[in-house]
């Protein structure tokens, strides 16, 4: 051990006795330039990211589907539209002549005709009209022929006129013609309505009377 310390102390000594270290002359300064490139690395950034708007949501329109179809409705039959009888019956020919409903004799008279359905004031070929009837009771012994005029174009009716007694015959029949001058003039308009009625007496007044017998013949200042 003392063997060891001895040469330790001994390398000591000999280090401190030695020559100092030659220090290395700094070399002169260059003339020249030196050129010092100096890479600068610059972080790539990134683009900020554009966050792209969100699509605008458009509702989808709601599919409906179209109704069913509907059975189409079952056509009604148009209602019947109710024809009233006309007041008076329609008359018939008989042998050349027109004839009247009985019923429109309610039980005094029968056998109504008359020759035409219209007779005029100045129309040489339908100037007079003629009409008969039969009584049905033993009590009538005149018959009076009473008429009225309608006005076809106003509606206006006049006044019922007596024309006077019919012409009795043997069998007991009733008969008058009428001729288109003797309707009262205040009366008569070119385009009317003849109604006429039938109206039975005895010696005492009235016995019976046919019904009124309306819109059947038409008086007319000219020829129709």
């Amino acid at each position: 051990m003392r063997k060891i310390i001895i040469i330790l102390l001994a390398l000591v000594l000999a280090a401190c006795t030695a020559a100092p270290a030659t220090v290395p002359a700094q070399p002169e300064p260059s003339l020249t330039p030196v050129v010092i490139v100096e890479t600068v690395v610059v972080a790539a950034t990134s683009a900020p990211t554009e966050i792209p708007p969100l699509p605008t949501y458009t509702a989808l329109p709601t599919y409906t589907p179209p109704p069913a179809p509907t059975d189409a409705p079952a056509q009604q039959a148009a209602p019947t539209e109710a024809v009233a009888a006309p007041t008076d019956a329609a008359p018939a020919a008989n042998a050349g002549l027109i004839t009247v409903d009985d019923k429109l004799g309610k039980g005094w008279f029968l056998n109504m005709t008359r020759d035409r359905n219209d007779f005029s004031l100045r129309c040489q070929l339908n100037k007079t009209i003629t009409f008969t009837v039969q009584v049905t009771s033993p009590d009538i012994r005149q018959v009076d022929f009473w008429y009225r005029t309608e006005d076809r174009e106003t509606g206006a009716i006049f006044d019922w006129v007596n024309f006077g007694k019919m012409t009795p015959n043997n069998e007991g029949g009733f008969t008058v013609t009428l001729s288109g001058d003797q309707v009262n003039p205040n009366f008569r308009k070119p385009n009317s309505f003849f109604d006429y009625q039938f109206v039975g007496y005895n010696a005492t007044g009235v016995v019976g009377r046919s019904e009124k017998i309306e819109r059947q013949v038409t008086y007319t200042f000219e020829c129709p």
